[in-house]
């Protein structure tokens, strides 16, 4: 029988600094990667002023005049970046029921003909015209860059929750300049009725970790525990959600769990609910079936004490074990993305898509 969880556990990022009780932060961090793969996070280190200001900014993002917000659409950029109208993007065969914008932190791009091309998913954001949002970009940028910071102290935390050194993990990422981090900017508008409750529907992330502002008081995160049922993950304030990636489960040999969620729509009537994912990457080039971990064998019984999980809603991302990071997450964006692949990726979108472009997809 498979341990189970039944509410996700919160965790003080203040014990960090406090040398007498990092243990007991290590210790229910363990806890966390092992059994739920998703965990709240308080008190993380990011100026609270620059999430009050992203968070006030938001219902301004959305606003926009729609043309400002198609002048940056997504179909624009190989890099998957910038602006997706309601309904654009898939979840397994089915319509996510949400509008959104991706950023990402500054980069530019490697790909150059005749190099990989899963080396264009990285390159420069597209932002909304200054004059009509002033101080987004600067505020955005600011933001990204302390979730990205936060990210490489916890990798360094979850290296030392599996008792191995704490820059075990370095090596997956590449020095700073070759790489980028990705953002999302979601709003999720009340079910009118007329469609499924499917904000965004069940899925894995791809990368190592994901930390999410949920910038509204909106419920509707849920996360499918190791019997397959789904449990609820609400808006608590000063934290930020933070969950496992399909690239860390597979580079801890399924230590660590990716654990798949959703978010279910706000209700008929409802004020929408805006959230703010932070996709921290590892190196495009990163192989990990030829990156083997060694872990000493009392971590290896905790996965064993686990017990294996019931079949999940979630099927995306299981390329790891034959293709490079970088073609791993290109292949789910042109799933989930199919206009923007059949523009800047026709050789990849026709190998999935053979049909041409569909009025539905079977996506992540």
């Amino acid at each position: 029988m498979a341990a189970n969880f039944s509410s996700v556990p919160i965790l003080d990022f203040a014990l960090v600094s406090d040398p007498a009780r990092k243990p007991e932060f290590i210790l229910q961090l363990r806890h966390a990667l092992i059994n739920v793969g998703f965990l709240y996070l308080k008190n993380p280190p990011v100026a609270r002023k620059d999430i009050d200001a992203l968070i006030d900014y938001i219902p301004r993002l959305f606003a926009l005049p729609q043309q400002a917000k198609d002048s940056i659409r997504m179909a624009n950029s190989p890099h998957f970046l910038g602006y997706s109208k309601l309904g654009a993007e898939f979840t397994k065969g089915k319509t996510d029921y949400r509008e959104q914008f991706d950023f990402a932190t500054p980069h530019e791009t490697q790909w150059r003909p005749g190099a990989p091309e899963y080396l264009r998913l990285w390159g420069p954001s597209q932002w909304p015209d200054e004059d009509q949002l002033p101080g987004f970009k600067d505020t955005m940028e600011r933001y990204l860059a302390q979730v990205q910071s936060l990210s490489y102290d916890f990798s360094r935390l979850l290296a030392e929750a599996f008792s191995l050194a704490p820059d075990a993990l370095a090596h997956f990422y590449d020095s700073d300049e070759f790489m980028q981090h990705r953002g999302k900017v979601v709003k999720y508008p009340a079910n009118d009725g007329s469609l499924s409750d499917q904000g965004v529907g069940p899925h894995y992330d791809a990368g190592f970790l994901t930390f999410l502002l949920q910038a509204s008081a909106h419920p509707g995160l849920q996360v499918q525990n190791l019997s397959g049922e789904w449990i609820d993950a609400p808006p608590i304030p000063g934290t930020f959600v933070v969950n496992i990636g399909k690239a860390l489960e597979f580079a801890t040999q399924g230590l660590a769990r990716a654990t798949s969620h959703r978010v279910l729509s706000p209700p008929i009537g409802s004020t929408p609910r805006y959230s703010v994912p932070f996709f921290q990457n590892i190196s495009l080039n990163a192989r990990l079936v030829d990156e083997v971990l060694e872990f000493p064998p009392e971590v290896l019984k905790l996965k064993e004490l686990r017990g294996e999980a019931a079949a999940t809603d979630s099927v995306n991302f299981t390329e790891f074990d034959r293709e490079p990071s970088g073609k791993v997450n290109l292949i789910g964006r042109v799933k989930s993305h199919p206009d923007v692949a059949e523009r800047h990726y026709p050789d990849l979108f026709k190998q999935i898509f053979p049909q041409g472009l569909p009025a539905q997809v079977s996506a992540y």
